[in-house]
């Protein structure tokens, strides 16, 4: 019997249309945040294959054309491909993977990892809801077929059963090497939804465009990073050649995915946990880590890319399982870090780049907001490492 459960967002959402071109570009605050431009010259996610189990994609799009493998259709009776051209009316899985890969043509979004393949794996009928049985063979599928990233922006509640047929499909692609990030839901509670919740799953909050934490972002100890999720332009569900602005974990957990993307493709011998460890290590927050809020704190694939931070450590031990594993409250912080670089010949120097507030409620450092003074930086040890708000959300 197939389990049901409620898509984390439809990015088909909700305030007016915008336009192309240069408002297109300028309406993709996010980009700017990250410093994407500086960010593609050293790294657009070539080479990258990130699996989107989702609605399917329609690779008829502009900005996706090319870009799209075949992939496989595990909801339909009939099967098929994933690549549903025509007929993802709603287009959440069309639009997540522009968020993460588009390549702004005709001057429509650009991805954050414009480079990065898109294996499109259909999980679910339209955005509305999702299923767990075809949800955990297209786990299954996308890491046999090359997928090093899996991105879910799904979500749903607990349930035993469920939540063991989860846990064997995500065991399965760690094993073969892969990244899972999954959206923590959109109901702005403490709430362990699946599969973001599943021990080994890459759990991501939203924040807005002041680097807060999203009134609707769903929160809890499972919570590992958070990411941009709100005014995210995004193809309309009504009409395709026109965009709205989207919001969501949904949005959040496709940047989060790209951003892994970049890191990857400019380091294509680390392993998958190398990459999470960095991620980890170099994210943005305020106070002790892990927030129940943003988890180890806001993606800053800057941070790894254009300044060496991070040190990947181990290639076989997973950061977040060993955290759990130890019970660790997380990794300790410092407002003058002496970690060790990339490069391992350096220590990690405080960072100017902005952080993200520790609580929705709280104050703090806005992410995107240049920090005069120096930013902890997480440190996980390299042995045992530690550690469209939608209408249907």
């Amino acid at each position: 019997m197939l389990g049901v459960m409620t898509a984390v967002v439809a990015a088909s959402a909700v305030v007016a249309p915008v336009a192309y071109a240069d408002d297109m570009r300028a309406r993709q605050w996010y980009l700017d945040a990250m410093k994407a431009e500086e960010l593609w010259k050293v790294s657009t996610g070539k080479g990258i294959t990130v699996a989107v189990l989702d609605s399917g994609v329609d690779s008829t799009v502009s900005e996706l054309r090319g870009k799209v493998l075949p992939g496989r259709n595990f909801y339909d009776p009939e099967g098929g491909p994933g690549r549903i051209d025509g007929k993802d009316t709603e287009r959440h899985g069309t639009n997540m993977a522009i968020t993460i890969a588009g390549n702004g043509a005709d001057g429509g979004a650009k991805g954050v990892a414009p480079d990065a393949q898109i294996l499109p794996v259909k999980v679910s009928p339209k955005a509305s809801f999702g299923y767990v049985k075809p949800a955990s063979k297209g786990i299954r599928y996308a890491v046999d077929n090359g997928a090093r990233i899996i991105n879910m922006s799904i979500a749903g509640p607990d349930d035993q059963a469920e939540s063991m047929e989860w846990q064997k499909a995500v065991d399965y692609a760690l094993k073969k090497g892969a990244l899972i990030f999954a959206g923590s839901g959109n109901s702005g509670l403490e709430s362990r939804m699946y599969p973001a919740a599943i021990p080994g799953v890459i759990a991501v909050g939203a924040l807005d465009t002041k680097g807060k934490v999203t009134k609707f972002s769903n929160y809890g100890d499972h919570l590992a990073l958070a990411a941009p999720g709100e005014s995210v332009p995004a193809r309309c569900s009504g009409d395709k050649s026109r965009y709205c602005d989207s919001y969501g974990t949904s949005q959040a957990t496709a940047i989060a995915s790209a951003s892994a993307a970049l890191i990857w493709s400019a380091h294509p011998d680390w392993t998958a946990n190398q990459v999470l460890r960095v991620m980890m290590q170099t994210a943005g927050h305020v106070g002790p880590v892990p927030s129940k809020y943003i988890g180890y704190g806001s993606i800053r694939p800057a941070q790894v890319l254009l300044e060496g931070k991070g040190d990947p450590g181990a290639p076989d031990v997973n950061p977040l399982l060993a955290a759990q594993a130890k019970k660790s409250p997380g990794p300790e912080t410092s407002p003058s870090p002496e970690g060790t670089g990339a490069s391992g010949k350096g220590p990690v120097q405080a960072s100017k780049e902005p952080v993200a507030a520790a609580r929705p409620e709280e104050g703090g450092f806005p992410l995107w907001a240049i920090a005069a003074s120096a930013v902890a930086v997480v440190a996980i040890g390299a042995a045992v490492a530690v550690g469209v708000r939608s209408r249907r959300a």
